[in-house]
């Protein structure tokens, strides 16, 4: 394939204005990673959604209600797991976050119900399974943001380990996915799944490894706990290898080649986010079982 000038230059300034936009969010404070992650959640429902109705067009029936609400309750639910670290004004968000999806299991039902006349339960399923595959996946990155700042108290902001670790396992995808671009471009030769044929499996394990590597050097670097560093590195690249994996198995499913187009040149907030909605859960655990 012929080298594109115009292409590159799209891709390499959408990417510039991407990384700044979230290091911005990531390190501002602790609202402006609850915003950043709000966004990211919203755009993650708005394509999900698209992809489920290419995929199984009855769910385009579902309600206004529905299809709205569900977002919503993802929402509240991200506010459940901040865990009285953000205070507004003194009201915590965490003392609705539980309530609202409740509200909208008992809801859907009825609303679809009187809109459509009808209840179809694989659209329900279709929505509760974005729950956990969004949802839940960031709330457990807001908990994990403010781990560190329940631990020293509410309001130490600044306090390191509440930046370390979503940072640690951010970092730790973006450099498996880089290591494994490159890796796999030097090297690569044998396929790693039919459902992503560029991936190989030289460029898999290779990204893999110079991700444990490189993230373990930091932290020991920073002086951090460099073992866990390098532990979380490691779950972050396997659970984010399945994670790509899934999503091309979905976008496959759909019939596309992108689950969006808010980033020009690079594809949706899935396309972006996709390894790191099921890294997250699984990194969450280990550190809520070993950290």
């Amino acid at each position: 394939m012929a080298f594109n000038v115009a292409v590159f230059k799209t891709r390499t300034l959408t990417a510039i204005v991407f990384v700044l936009v979230m290091l911005t969010g990531l390190l501002w404070n602790h609202w402006s990673f609850f915003i950043l992650f709000s966004i990211i959640h919203f755009g993650c429902w708005i394509e999900y959604q698209k992809l489920v109705t290419l995929i199984d067009p009855g769910y385009k029936n579902i309600s206004v209600v529905h299809k709205y609400g569900v977002m919503i309750a993802g929402w509240t639910l991200m506010w459940y797991f901040t865990n009285g670290a953000f205070n507004f004004y003194g009201f915590k968000l965490y003392s609705i976050g539980w309530w609202w999806p409740l509200i909208f299991i008992a809801l859907v039902p009825l609303m679809d119900w009187l809109f459509t006349k009808k209840v179809q339960r694989k659209n329900i399923a279709h929505s509760v399974f974005g729950l956990i595959y969004i949802s839940l996946a960031w709330g457990l990155m807001m908990n994990l943001r403010c781990i560190g700042m329940i631990q020293k108290g509410a309001d130490s902001y600044s306090d390191f380990f509440a930046y370390a670790l979503p940072c640690t396992l951010i970092f730790s995808i973006w450099i498996n996915d880089t290591m494994a671009y490159i890796v796999g471009s030097f090297i690569g030769k044998t396929p790693f799944s039919k459902i992503s044929p560029k991936k190989t499996w030289e460029g898999t394990l290779g990204g893999a490894l110079l991700a444990v590597v490189v993230v373990g050097l930091i932290a020991w670097a920073l002086d951090m706990e460099y073992i866990h560093a390098a532990i979380i590195a490691l779950i972050a690249a396997i659970a984010g290898t399945a994670g790509d994996l899934f999503e091309s198995k979905l976008k496959r499913l759909a019939g596309v080649k992108d689950s969006g187009t808010f980033m020009p040149g690079h594809g949706g907030f899935l396309d972006r986010f996709d390894s790191l909605l099921i890294a997250t859960p699984f990194v969450w655990l280990y550190v809520v079982l070993f950290m």
